[in-house]
């Protein structure tokens, strides 16, 4: 069949007369300006004028609200729970969070190992994390510490990996560019350290550090200077690192987790692997997994 012209004026529908009654008038008045084909047998015009509905028969309707949003991941603090961190001229240093209750924060440094592992335990399992990045290592400028095995995804992924953890909840903060030990820079050179760093974050995932950690906790009066005039809030260290096996080794006498803790990792091989032994273990201990970020607005709040 030609197809219609779209000048010419549609041809009226000729309903057989003893068809009439089993239409609907509604549909009728339809069926003189449309084609017959835009009414369907029980009576209902899709939506395109098709005479076909979109939806499959039997399905139930769809809904096009949007999902809700889930929040940010990790426990929050309660009403009063969190005691205030007294601040001065210069950005706080803060090793852990004043809380008594079971909270724990999980942070991690550089960037070297980039197991796409980590990212889906992050997004799947709403886990918070805080990332320390350094370009160096982001990069793969160089080589990174072989002390925990094996390497097997160093700078896989550079920024993008990145940008999967921001995407997944976990806020992207300052480490450096390079990894120096800033106690032995002038303040200079301290400052183009924390300054480049955060400029190049903002660049590569659209927000500004506001949080920073001196590679090997290494920092002076210079450091905080350097990190006040480049927009950061909070100086960040750490009670415990997490060795390899998701092994944690404290700082204190007794050797347990404490309330309010801040435990390091690092983007090292098997990480993925660590990371889930380790989570596991904290929760087994009756513990919490703390969002730092409101903790830290909580206890830094004027």
């Amino acid at each position: 069949m030609r197809p219609r012209s779209t000048s010419e004026a549609p041809r009226p529908v000729r309903v057989p007369h003893a068809r009439v009654a089993r239409i609907a008038p509604a549909c009728l008045a339809l069926a003189l300006v449309l084609p017959a084909a835009a009414c369907a047998p029980g009576g209902d015009a899709a939506p395109d004028g098709t005479g076909a509905s979109s939806a499959p028969k039997g399905s139930a309707p769809q809904s096009s609200a949007p999902p809700r949003p889930q929040g940010p991941p990790g426990a929050l603090p309660r009403a009063g729970e969190v005691r205030p961190i007294s601040t001065g001229a210069l950005p706080p240093v803060i090793s852990s969070i004043p809380t008594k209750r079971k909270v724990v924060f999980l942070t991690i440094d550089d960037g070297w190992e980039q197991d796409p592992g980590l990212v889906r335990q992050v997004r799947d399992q709403r886990i918070p994390l805080t990332v320390f990045a350094m370009r160096d290592a982001v990069e793969a400028k160089g080589t990174p510490d072989q002390a925990g095995g094996q390497a097997r995804y160093v700078g896989a992924g550079k920024w993008d990996y990145f940008r999967e953890l921001r995407d997944a909840g976990a806020p992207v903060e300052n480490h450096t560019l390079t990894h120096p030990d800033l106690r032995t820079l002038p303040y200079a050179a301290q400052r183009r350290e924390l300054c480049g760093a955060s400029r190049l974050i903002e660049k590569e995932l659209g927000a500004r550090p506001t949080l920073f950690r001196p590679p090997y906790g290494s920092y002076g009066t210079d450091t905080l200077r350097a990190a006040k005039s480049c927009g950061m809030s909070a100086v960040l260290l750490w009670t415990a690192t997490v060795q390899p096996g998701g092994k944690i080794a404290y700082q204190v006498p007794d050797k347990q987790l404490r309330p309010g803790d801040i435990l390091l990792l690092h983007f090292r091989p098997d990480l993925a692997h660590d990371f889930r032994v380790l989570v596991k273990k904290i929760k087994r201990r009756g513990y919490e997994l703390g969002n730092l970020q409101a903790y830290l607005d909580a206890a830094l709040a004027r």
